[in-house]
């Protein structure tokens, strides 16, 4: 079982606040669990310290860049300055800069100008861009929307903004990143962290301290540091309803994709665990090619990847399970990104293997078309052998499901996953019927047809696998 460990995407461990005892700060850190800081300057003489610290431990990054409350004194030599740092290895990022419209320290057309030079330098050096954003995310998305942005793309640090200001950003591409606001514990607080935690994919969220500022509850009032930001991913778990380790997963694989990290991420993987339960990537076939679906483009599933060279076997799975610790998980899924009943032997192997072994719930992840795969009804070899099939109904009538599925079928595929389902229940194999919120989808009509046959009904958001 391989894990990542946590990264402090955006700390400030160049200011006077961590003079005294860097060292300590960082041996913190590190004892918390990360395994990597990006301490951000907001002044030319912090981005040349921050840079300075980055060279001094191995488990830094540096940005560099002037914060908009210093936006008047980005001139022309500053900006030089800047770049000539920038081609530091160390340096990962152009930043933090963007607007602030809350304090208004500096003139805000001299903000919006140093604005536009940051993005311009960014390009110019091939470097992601760190924004600061404060009730200013129309005009920051205007600026932004005006110009070339970096091709390695942008993330919103500290994340303040409305779930539509999420969205539009979103749409740029933009990844999001939260801080120990998340965790203040003020109704007002509360209610808006869960609304825009459930707008934003983990996918596109990374997770970070601002520290000195910013410490998360309860332990507000103290100087903050790396080491809290366990408190920021603990609380996007419980509203996400994810682990701990899952959001550490994702976030993390965000950041060493986004900053270019040297830090290796975990090779593809059989037995992957996402929440409680422990899923089995069987094959990298499928009988589908889902218009939303990224097995051939980006198969990673909560920060698991699940590239597969070849098809595991039996023996292969069932020493992925007893390393990912299946006994102590809730249950096995027959999953990954291709069709599982594609190798129907080999599930019911592995699914008989489990049941000797104690298995109280195995279940599995379908498009509902085996019997076409096989060309018989194959509820029967599943009886007595897994507990639950989740089928991928996605659609509410054949037209729709050929459209989006493009299932290698074609229209009978719908009536045949229908029939599959029956079959199930008829079985005694509880049934799942999950969509995507897709706008093709007619949700209210799947869910009749799920509660027609007595089977169960789910909604999966079309921007967050897993």
């Amino acid at each position: 079982m391989s894990e990542l460990a946590l990264i402090d995407s955006h700390a400030h461990l160049e200011m006077k606040q961590f003079s005294d005892n860097l060292d300590q700060v960082i041996h913190r850190a590190r004892a918390a669990g990360l395994i990597h800081i990006v301490t951000v300057g907001s002044t030319l003489a912090e981005s040349r310290r921050a840079v300075k610290i980055a060279k001094q431990y191995h488990d830094v990054s540096a940005v560099v860049g002037i914060h908009p409350h210093d936006a008047q004194d980005s001139d022309d030599h500053t900006i030089n300055e800047l770049k000539s740092l920038a081609e530091n290895d160390e340096v990962v990022a152009i930043g933090e800069t963007g607007l602030d419209f809350f304090r208004n320290r500096s003139p805000r057309p001299l903000q919006e100008d140093s604005f536009r030079k940051h993005i311009k330098l960014a390009v110019e050096t091939g470097l992601p861009l760190v924004v600061h954003v404060r009730d200013a995310y129309e005009r920051s998305l205007q600026i932004m929307a005006e110009q070339p942005l970096p091709e390695r793309g942008f993330v919103i640090h500290c994340f303040s903004g409305t779930v539509d200001d999420a969205s539009d950003f979103l749409k740029m591409g933009a990844f999001l990143s939260f801080t120990g606001t998340v965790t203040f514990p003020s109704r007002k607080n509360r209610e808006w962290t869960e609304k825009v935690l459930s707008a934003v994919p983990l996918e596109r969220i990374m997770v970070e301290t601002d520290c000195p500022y910013l410490t998360p509850h309860p332990f507000r009032g103290k100087r903050n540091e790396p080491a809290n930001v366990i408190l920021v991913v603990k609380k996007i778990a419980e509203l996400k309803g994810l682990s701990f380790d899952d959001v550490t997963r994702v976030t993390s694989r965000n950041a060493i994709n986004f900053f270019k990290l040297s830090i290796s991420l975990p090779g593809s993987t059989i037995a992957y665990t996402i929440r409680d339960s422990v899923y089995l990537n069987v094959t990298g076939k499928c009988t589908n090619e889902c218009i939303y679906c990224q097995r051939t483009t980006d198969p990673v599933v909560k920060g698991h990847n699940l590239r597969l060279s070849m098809d595991p076997g039996v023996d292969e799975m069932i020493q992925a399970l007893e390393t990912e610790g299946w006994q102590d998980r809730s249950e096995v899924v027959f999953c990954g990104y291709g069709e599982p009943t594609i190798r129907l032997e080999e599930i019911k192997e592995v699914a008989r293997r489990l049941k000797d072994s104690g298995a109280e719930k195995v279940r599995l992840n379908t498009n509902g078309l085996g019997n076409l795969i096989h060309k018989r009804s194959i509820a029967g070899d599943l009886k007595e052998l897994v507990d639950v099939v989740s089928v991928s109904l996605n659609a509410q009538d054949a037209r729709t499901y050929t459209q989006l599925c493009r299932p290698t079928y074609g229209r009978e595929s719908f009536n045949s996953l229908l029939d599959f389902s029956r079959e199930c229940i008829s079985a005694g194999i509880e049934v799942v019927l999950t969509v995507v919120d897709h706008p093709s989808v007619d949700i209210p009509k799947c869910r009749k047809i799920a509660h027609r046959m007595g089977a169960e009904f789910r909604v999966r958001h079309l921007n967050e696998v897993g």
